[in-house]
């Protein structure tokens, strides 16, 4: 266990975090950020990030998130770096950060912990991860070089992804279970001005075919019943997320929660990032809310280190 205790630890490293970090560590608030993986969170592997204020030309994704990390490390966060947590408790006045390598003793707690790519639950997903399923273009595009792929989903993620793999591919198939596209329509122009891209909307994935890699897709248009098999050699899926907040349930359903969570799993907070346990605060895309982007997730980061120093100036 580490003896010391911190004024502030932060789980995890996206731009709710880092930006948190930033504040309490100006603050001169001693500030630890633990990060599963690697610190960037999910814009990290986001190709161009375009919506992002102060640059005008858009930025890729992991340049964007590094800038963010040199800056807090600029006011003196620490890191610790696949370091993941595994529960919390309030010991006395003080909480402890349990991970997998170590203990922290911490006088508060902001939960930054994001959120992952939720899975579709068909038949071949599991079978062809990583050998023709994947869930980020930025990372395996270039896998795919010339070759015909498929996109799961046209929301804003599947089109930003898209257009990353157009980079690489011959063509992409998208297929939306909705019957319409519900991405921003500047990026819905952009992808459908492609003479390489196709659309199945208002279609559902049944299932990924293949032998030892994928081959296939099989799809039914909702409205016919119809089933399609469309020839692929990759499947990229954006069917949206789900919170990073395993470490706060209990196993027991006869137990409460560590923090209060929505049906979802999201954390519930007040319009400060407070938890429902003293000393906790949450921000971004694990907060129960409607819009997550990173210019909220850094405005909730902000919030919810005012809120750490107002706290500990209370105690």
């Amino acid at each position: 266990m580490n003896d010391k205790t911190y004024d502030v630890v932060i789980i995890g490293g996206g731009p709710a975090g880092l930006t948190a970090g930033i504040y309490t560590s100006r603050d001169r608030r001693d500030t630890l950020l633990l990060e599963k993986s690697i610190v960037g969170g999910l814009p990290a592997v986001t190709d161009l990030v375009e919506n992002y204020p102060g640059f005008p030309d858009g930025i890729k994704g992991i340049e964007l998130m590094s800038k963010f990390k040199k800056q807090s490390e600029k006011f003196g966060v620490k890191f610790s770096e696949f370091d993941e947590v595994k529960n919390i408790e309030t010991i006395d006045k003080d909480i402890m950060v349990r991970t997998e390598r170590n203990e922290y003793s911490a006088r508060t707690v902001i939960i930054a912990s994001g959120s992952v790519p939720k899975k579709l639950g068909v038949s071949g997903e599991d079978k062809f991860m990583g050998r023709g399923v994947s869930y980020c273009a930025t990372c395996d595009g270039p896998l795919f070089k010339d070759k015909d792929v498929a996109v799961i989903g046209c929301g804003n993620s599947g089109l930003q992804e898209g257009e990353s793999l157009l980079n690489h591919v011959k063509s992409i198939k998208f297929v939306e279970f909705l019957p319409y596209m519900n991405a921003e329509k500047i990026l819905q122009e952009r992808i459908k001005n492609q003479e390489n891209t196709s659309f199945f909307l208002n279609h559902q994935l049944l299932s990924i075919n293949g032998d030892d890699f994928v081959k296939s897709i099989t799809v039914k248009d909702r409205s016919s019943g119809e089933e399609k098999l469309i020839n692929v050699d990759g499947v990229f899926v954006y069917v949206g997320f789900l919170p990073n907040t395993k470490f706060l349930s209990k196993k027991d359903s006869s137990e409460k929660d560590i923090v209060e969570l929505d049906d979802y799993g999201y954390i519930i907070t007040d319009r400060y990032m407070k938890t429902s346990l003293t000393g906790v605060f949450a921000a971004g895309d694990v907060r129960s809310k409607k819009f997550r982007q990173i210019d909220e997730a850094c405005g909730d980061g902000t919030i919810a280190a005012l809120s750490v120093a107002e706290y500990l100036s209370e105690l």
